[in-house]
């Protein structure tokens, strides 16, 4: 092949080595911090003179093979393999052992070929991470054996990489010339995508405050792009909060790219990343080649499927499946495949924060220089509090020991005692009930209880391996659910507390609440050649520093707005209090307000408010008082349909008022251009409630950042406020009006969190 090509040991082995079923029965494995620990421990088990981490590269034509060894032994001449597991060996699928033995070879070949041996041990070392137990399966190789093992393997890939470096190469040069797509940059377009670039080219963090309607994803992607072939990305993953997020960015790239048949369309390869239970064409089967037809001989037929994937190119949502269907493979497992090979990955932004991050993974593995686009960005804290938290639920619990398998008795039955146990010792043992939970937050860890619920863990997965019949969907969730608990406990600090809320006679939850995500997230950020957060709500800079963990030369920069103050009246009414003490008297003068605008300008209009309580009761005085003006309501748990109905409602022309609650479905990520809205009215400052909750969170954020009320209350509210207003203004061509009512809003601390380019009038006392 006339280009080098670079490829991991691993990635090669993944390529050339797997082959039978899908099959994931002998899982969960441990962690990533399990297996890195699992190393270090046999490691310090061996000698002085083992060397761990081994780095060993080698050339076979135009290929250049890398990777790390887990360690070798030179007295012994011993190379091992560490592969961590949980439960019995005896599950472990045969094509799955025939994948480590393959890696193991391929070091071996690259060690006898740099050290000049004439043989070597190769040895598969299984640590279990329950026990710490170690299985030791050997052979000896000679070194002929293993560089003819070594050709064999890079036959089998250099096609593909001769294809791939082919494809590097034109996408690159096309890169080189890509055009902006419009005839003009949006005002403020240029501006956010020359910041862009310049984070992308001096591999820096840029946190990018731009207001709704200059074009972000276009403004982000575009520069990204432009920079990909200079900086030497890899890949560019655009990660989004929510599905519509998505939408918009294949879009956009859809536009970059251009159509396949056109002379100018740019050869890149784009994927769309969709959560296993969307992707799943059998739901109700598990994912072994017993049980799936699309899990049977998934690797057989994964070359084909993968080769016309990339010569498809594009890969959205309906594209991949298509492919993986025409060649009888799961789609979801044919998109972690295509990660690998894509050039633009558009999904979740848990495909690299969370604990279990694809792309992540996939970029430290192979050395991948990545840049990252965060769209919503201002979601990413408590997003990312999210993935870090778990619960074990009692309940759930309660229900899968009454049906569960007399094997898993004992253990179910230790960590029954340990939930009484730690219920009593809160207190709470005559406390609580469906409507007035009772909470407690827990000064340490309950240790006995997280250690009953590992052994239940463990329990649970060593018999499902050997009875899966068993592997009912209430027993795989306690598992699961355990797991991610007891994992969590494992790092359990000061960036995170735990409680106990009890609802009921057998009916507590115990939660790992976490804090402050920084402690989790600075490593991925650290990870990636450039990260983009990019959002209409990054103000203040430093609330997104601390929290994310962003490191110190992130620049901030805020795109000036294309609005004009003259397009949005801003009025505050300080006569109205909308703190809790004041709720009852606030709704007469709340409704009055918003009868007077309406009066003054008939229309559609969205009433944000604090909860769904003080939405009914100011929704009620509203029928009432004014039974002439059009209103319609968000309610509890409103399923997609009805919340597709609410919006529908919003048609040009037509007037009424839509009543929701702030934060909720219907204070971001819509758009009602035009006429569609002309108005909100903030009946709230959107501050968390006041509770043990809260207050503890306030406490360990003044101890860190000295700015607990800040971080707590004030500014996560404020984000929720400007986020909400920002659905009346969307193009330069709109005109509306946003009533903030609350006489908090007139305060000094709170209008500096408010956008630049408004101009509060109408101030009333």
């Amino acid at each position: 092949m006339s280009a080098t090509y670079r490829v991991a040991v691993r990635a090669l082995c993944d390529f050339t080595a797997r082959q039978g079923d899908l099959d994931h029965r002998f899982t969960p494995a441990p962690s990533a911090r399990e297996g890195m620990e699992g190393h270090t421990l046999v490691a310090s088990r061996r000698g002085e003179d083992y060397l761990a981490e081994l780095p060993l590269s080698g050339k076979f034509e135009g290929l250049i093979v890398t990777g790390r060894a887990d360690g070798f032994d030179p007295k012994a001449n011993r190379l091992e393999e560490v592969k961590t597991h949980r439960g019995s060996l005896e599950r472990m699928a045969e094509n799955q052992r025939a994948l480590h033995w393959a890696q193991v070879k391929v070091y071996g070949a690259l060690l006898c070929a740099e050290r000049a041996l004439e043989q070597v041990t190769l040895t598969l070392v299984y640590l279990d991470i329950a026990s710490g137990k170690e299985t030791l399966i050997s052979q000896e190789a000679t070194a002929d054996e293993l560089q003819a093992f070594f050709a064999e393997q890079c036959q089998r890939f250099l096609a593909w990489a001769e294809q791939e470096a082919g494809h590097r190469q034109d996408r690159d040069s096309g890169l080189q010339t890509l055009r902006f797509p419009h005839a003009a940059f949006r005002p403020g377009q240029r501006e956010l995508a020359e910041d862009v670039y310049k984070a992308a080219s001096t591999g820096r963090c840029l946190l990018a405050q731009a207001p709704t309607g200059i074009g972000k994803t276009m403004g982000t992607l575009f520069p990204m792009l432009s920079a990909m072939p200079r900086q030497q990305l890899d890949r560019i993953a655009f990660l989004t909060m929510k599905t519509p997020g998505r939408r918009l960015a294949l879009d956009a790239l859809a536009t970059l790219r251009g159509r396949r048949d056109a002379a100018e369309a740019q050869p890149l390869r784009v994927l769309e990343l969709v959560a296993r239970d969307k992707a799943c064409e059998y739901p109700d089967r598990a994912c072994h080649g017993e049980s799936c037809p699309l899990a049977a001989g998934f690797y057989d037929r994964l070359p084909a499927a993968r080769q016309a994937a990339v010569d498809q190119g594009w890969l959205d949502r309906d594209a991949l499946r298509e492919v993986a269907l025409a060649h009888d493979v799961c789609p979801y497992y044919l998109g972690q495949e295509l990660a690998r090979w894509a050039d633009v990955i558009v999904g979740d932004v848990n495909h690299w924060f969370d604990s279990h991050a694809l792309l992540h993974g996939l970029a430290q593995a192979n050395d991948w220089r990545t840049g990252v686009l965060v769209d919503e960005a201002h979601n990413l804290i408590e997003r990312a509090r999210g993935m870090y938290s778990a619960e074990l639920d009692q309940q759930r619990f309660n229900r899968v020991r009454r049906a569960a398998p007399k094997a898993l008795s004992r253990p179910l039955g230790r960590l029954s005692r340990q939930w009484q146990a730690v219920i009593k010792e809160a207190g709470l043992e005559e406390e609580g009930d469906p409507r007035k939970p009772a909470y407690r937050l827990l000064t340490v860890l309950p240790d006995k209880l997280v250690t009953a619920a590992q052994q239940v863990g463990a329990a649970i997965t060593d018999h499902l391996g050997e009875h899966p019949e068993d592997a009912s969907l209430e027993l795989q969730e306690l598992l699961f659910e355990a797991l991610a608990f007891c994992r969590l406990a494992e790092r359990f600090g000061e960036h995170s507390l735990c409680d106990l809320t009890r609802y009921g006679r057998g009916q507590a939850v115990l939660g790992l609440r976490n804090l402050i995500p920084a402690d989790f997230l600075a490593a991925r950020f650290n990870a990636a050649h450039s990260v983009v957060l990019f959002s209409a709500t990054l103000n203040p800079a430093h609330y997104y520093r601390d929290l994310l963990g962003l490191q110190e030369n992130t620049v901030w920069r805020e795109v000036a707005s294309p609005f004009t103050a003259c397009q949005l009246e801003v009025r505050i009414r300080t006569d109205i209090s909308t703190r809790f003490r004041d709720r009852d008297a606030s709704i007469d003068p709340i409704v009055a307000a918003m009868a007077q605008q309406y009066q003054r300008k008939s229309g559609h209009y969205l009433a944000f408010f604090s909860s769904f309580a003080y939405l009914e009761a100011a929704l009620a005085r509203f029928r009432e008082a004014h039974p002439e003006v059009p209103v319609f309501s968000q309610t509890r748990g409103m399923p997609e349909a009805q919340r597709e109905e609410f919006l529908a409602r919003f048609a040009p022309g037509g007037e009424g008022i839509g009543f929701a609650v702030l934060g909720g479905a219907f204070a971001e990520g819509i758009d009602l251009p035009g006429d569609r809205l002309i108005g909100a009215f903030i009946a709230t400052l959107g501050l968390p409630p006041f509770n043990d909750f809260n207050e503890a969170l306030k406490a360990r954020l003044t101890a860190r950042f000295g700015q607990g009320d800040d971080y707590t209350y004030r500014i996560p509210g404020m984000i929720k406020v400007v986020q909400a207003a920002g659905r009346v203004i969307r193009s330069p061509e709109d005109q509306g009006v946003v009533v903030l009512m609350d006489d908090r809003f007139a305060q000094a601390s709170v209008r500096a969190l408010l956008p630049r380019w408004w101009t509060l009038g109408d101030i009333h006392s």
